[in-house]
């Protein structure tokens, strides 16, 4: 069984596809970008900042889901340019605990949405 997941407090999903979805007791989230959820687009702000805001997007999805980033087994970071890599790291390592934080792939593509530097997506479990 499936269950949708939405929040007021992460951007609206704006495509065929959900904030996130719960099943067998894990939660997937959907790619969070820098976008707020009043639907401002921090493209052009430093590397920092647009992850701050991704990380408190998959923060908010994972709270309507009764959880949090403690919770979070697997996280995907999606650069648009790898040299970013450092100051992605040093804000998200602020979201998880640094005894147990979860695994983690980071690596850089081609484009991503809307033209911004950072997409991230999370599994967490229940």
């Amino acid at each position: 069984m499936r269950k949708i997941i939405h929040t007021e407090d992460a951007p609206a999903a704006v495509g065929a596809y959900s904030q996130g979805v719960e099943t067998e007791g894990l939660v997937f989230t959907a790619g969070q970008i820098p976008l707020t959820p009043e639907g401002d687009l921090l493209d052009g702000a430093a590397i920092d900042v647009q992850t701050e805001q991704a990380l408190e997007n998959v923060e908010a999805v994972l709270a309507e889901a009764g959880l949090g980033m403690d919770d979070v087994v697997k996280v995907t970071v999606y650069l648009d340019d790898i040299d970013d890599f450092e100051q992605m790291n040093a804000v998200y390592e602020t979201f998880f605990d640094e005894d147990e934080p979860p695994a983690r792939s980071a690596f850089a593509v081609d484009e991503l949405p809307k033209g911004v530097g950072v997409e991230v997506e999370a599994v967490a479990t229940k």
